[in-house]
């Protein structure tokens, strides 16, 4: 499975670098899309296979913190090599990528055979537990509050923090360093208590707004709240997945592929409203979008303990 994505993924960066007409370019970026969360969980689910029960969500954390060095690397190698050569040089730095990670899962992954068949029926019941779907919420919200900002990182810092482009780029590699050290801290972090570190990097959305806002123009206060963003920002996507999968423990693969998806869900909607928040209300206000979105998210966690403590005081 993780063959044939990462396969396609490197077909559609050689498509995409061939300036196809504006509709097959649309195809084509649809695709890595889909299979995003495909990878990811199958990835996962490599990861944790053979892991001891008390390691899973360290192993988690490693596959994730790999996305967080991705985007220290080669998000700004392309973005760099695009402003140079072109955009469709972009897409030739992911098929060469995409090159080295097939080969990479041919030549080093071992053959990890199933062994329990699980029924459709059986997965999908997941989806009918109270439990699960606050998990689901909780996923969607956190992912939602995070990207209403980041997802206009450089242009609020540019416009808000008067940050010319060079300083962006440092602030986004301060930025994707400062993840990488708290995906691992993180995982740690999930190994003892899933709900708690969920609800401390959570509270970040609601934490960094109050911090962007009280630091005014101030350079060095400007750069410690990123690093401190970053800190929060990082692991959202290991905490949703752990979070989820803690509900359904014998769904692990899919509960992990929902965890994605939702995700993705996530980063659409919060994009979607901190877009309109800038068209409406300017630049300046959309970090407060992100606070209520994890407010929300908050909830469901305490809505979710609550239901968990009645649970086991009947018992």
């Amino acid at each position: 499975i993780m063959m044939a994505a990462i396969a396609i993924f490197m077909l559609t960066g050689i498509v995409s670098a061939m300036s196809p007409p504006f509709w097959l370019l649309i195809l084509v970026r649809i695709l890595p899309a889909f299979l995003q969360p495909v990878y990811i969980a199958t990835a996962i689910a490599v990861a944790v296979a053979q892991a001891d029960k008390k390691q899973e969500n360290e192993m988690m954390g490693i596959v994730l913190g790999g996305i967080a060095i991705s985007m220290v690397t080669t998000i700004p190698i392309a973005t760099y090599i695009a402003s140079h050569w072109g955009w469709e040089s972009s897409f030739i730095v992911q098929a060469v990528i995409s090159l080295i990670a097939l080969a990479g899962i041919l030549k080093i992954l071992p053959a990890i055979p199933v062994r329990e068949k699980k029924s459709y029926g059986s997965q999908l019941k997941i989806l009918t537990q109270f439990r699960f779907q606050l998990s689901t919420a909780m996923n969607f919200l956190m992912i939602a509050a995070w990207f209403s900002t980041y997802s206009y990182f450089a242009d609020y810092l540019n416009k808000v923090k008067s940050m010319d482009g060079t300083m962006v780029s440092y602030m986004l590699f301060l930025f994707g360093i400062t993840g990488i050290a708290s995906n691992w801290i993180a995982g740690k972090m999930l190994n003892k208590n899933i709900p708690l570190t969920v609800a401390i990097f959570l509270s970040g959305t609601i934490i960094i707004p109050v911090l962007l806002y009280f630091s005014g123009e101030n350079e060095v206060a400007i750069i410690a709240v990123i690093a401190c963003w970053g800190f929060f920002y990082a692991p959202c996507f290991l905490n949703a997945s752990a979070y989820m999968i803690s509900a359904a423990p014998n769904s692990l693969e899919f509960a992990n592929s929902l965890a994605t998806s939702f995700g993705n869900l996530g980063v659409s909607l919060g994009t979607i409203l901190g877009g309109w928040i800038i068209a409406t209300k300017g630049i300046a206000y959309v970090p407060w979008i992100g606070a209520i979105f994890g407010l929300l998210a908050l909830l469901m966690i305490g809505i979710r303990s609550l239901m968990e403590r009645k649970t086991s005081d009947l018992i």
